[in-house]
């Protein structure tokens, strides 16, 4: 079954086809929905569509897999389709190159039949074909803040045409620091006709940033606590920290989990744990803003399909993964604030499925773990692994701490910088680079910078 926009859900009775079509969206993307299977809108949608049809700005927040994406496109979706191509009118905000792929697949499956053009623009690739796509005028970009500022150094970005505004996801650019960057974004297009701001969480600070650029916003709140989809079976896994790795492994082997999207605190501990499972013969890989975007892009394909049991990532890295039917969410640490933990879980039970998250909590994660619950109004329920040795012997630190990687680092750049002493000519030796005994090269001195002339 081919990747849908999240929040679509599978089911072909008639009386939910009509449910779609009573949106009064254009036929032809009814009749998109309909070829990909997933056609009973969800609640964000059911209020977010007529109102965006309206012509209203938006501020929506609802639970991460609620359906936020189909929820702007198909509006705007809409509105175009009838308009003169070779133009950019609509313009999406997404924090991380992942979430913004993910757009852009979820917009080409809803616009398949519609001759809508569009393109992805991030980093870590090159950017000739973003400029070739901003030249021919693609209807929508879906670009990440930093990738479009770039291409803003150029007169063909000027998306003077540009009457649609989205921001997804708006929380995570402004913990990852966007927010200078998205004011640089507000100055340099003109403005716009219509502003959609979607969100999984709603703090201060965003509500700030709404009543500058919001126009008399429609409010759609279909959640007043931040909380996991309905769908989502949450429990958390006590355990010694240096022990996680052997929980996971042992959950994995065990067949407690077929698959699992893993999250972990840091790049290098993503990195140790992938090296781990692999060597207890776990088909893994990892995600983060180390990994180049075509090891990231063959990781996510590898997962999707199932070549991949494990996929380990990071809290930024893992935005825009949307993984039909993923089964299990693991917080190999658990997360610092309880907004990461709501976008973590909200991995799994999308588009009104069923899903796992386990939260593997040390006793010094317990201060935390109890924020998190209290967070989103419940505790949630221990459990043990039935066998496990939870007072085993740790077999080593999966993570080398910071401070002791340093300074193997300085102490190996060191012990290289004193052999090469060693093992060079002294100055007025044979070889060394003054005296008389030494044989003059007939290859031709290389400058130091740029190239010889002549």
């Amino acid at each position: 079954m081919p990747d849908v926009p999240a929040g679509l859900c599978a089911h072909r009775k008639p009386e939910l086809i009509l449910a779609f079509a009573a949106l009064n969206l254009h036929p032809t993307l009814v009749r998109s929905v309909g070829d990909l299977g997933f056609i009973r809108p969800t609640p964000i949608q059911g209020e977010a569509i007529p109102r965006a049809l309206e012509g209203r700005d938006l501020l929506a927040c609802a639970a991460t897999g609620s359906g936020k994406t189909a929820a702007f496109l198909l509006p705007i979706l809409h509105r175009l389709i009838d308009r003169p191509r070779g133009t950019t009118r609509a313009l999406v905000l997404a924090p991380t190159r992942e979430l913004a792929l993910q757009i852009h697949a979820d917009l080409e499956g809803l616009a398949r039949h519609t001759g809508i053009r569009s393109a992805a623009v991030h980093g870590g690739v090159g950017m000739s074909p973003q400029t070739a796509a901003f030249r021919r005028g693609v209807d929508f970009i879906i670009a990440t803040p930093g990738r479009l500022l770039d291409h803003f150094q150029h007169d063909y970005a000027a998306l003077a045409g540009l009457e649609y505004l989205v921001l997804d996801e708006a929380d995570r650019m402004l913990d990852m620091g966007f927010l200078p960057d998205i004011r640089r974004v507000l100055r340099h297009v003109p403005t716009p006709k219509q502003t959609l701001f979607f969100s999984a969480t709603m703090p201060p600070p965003i509500e700030a940033l709404t009543r500058e650029i919001l126009r008399d916003p429609v409010r759609i709140a279909l959640q007043r606590r931040a909380a996991p989809a309905a769908g989502v079976k949450q429990a958390v896994y006590p355990v010694p920290s240096a022990l996680k790795g052997a929980l996971l492994t042992d959950l994995l082997l065990q067949g407690h989990m077929e698959d699992a999207l893993v999250f972990t605190r840091t790049k290098h501990r993503a990195n140790r744990l992938a090296q781990l499972l692999s060597r207890k013969g776990i088909s893994t890989e990892r995600i983060h803003g180390n990994r180049s975007q075509a090891q990231r892009t063959r990781a996510l394909a590898g997962f999707k399909s199932g070549d991949i049991r494990v996929l380990v990532a990071t809290d930024i890295a893992a935005r825009g993964i949307d993984v039909e039917a993923l089964g299990h969410v693991v917080n190999f640490d658990v997360p610092a604030v309880p907004d990461d933990y709501i976008h973590r879980v909200g991995r799994t039970a999308r588009a009104d499925a069923a899903g796992e998250a386990f939260t593997f909590v040390a006793p010094e994660d317990e201060g935390q773990m109890a924020r998190i619950e209290r967070a989103v109004g419940s505790k949630i329920e221990r459990v043990r692994l039935q066998g496990f040795a939870y007072d085993a012997t740790p077999g080593g630190a999966l993570e080398v701490p910071r401070g002791e990687r340093i300074a193997a680092i300085r102490a190996a750049k060191a012990k290289g910088r004193e052999r090469g002493k060693q093992g060079s000519p002294r100055s007025g030796e044979p070889g060394g680079s003054r005296g008389g005994g030494a044989e003059k090269s007939s290859r031709p001195r290389r400058r130091r910078y740029g190239k010889r002339r002549g």
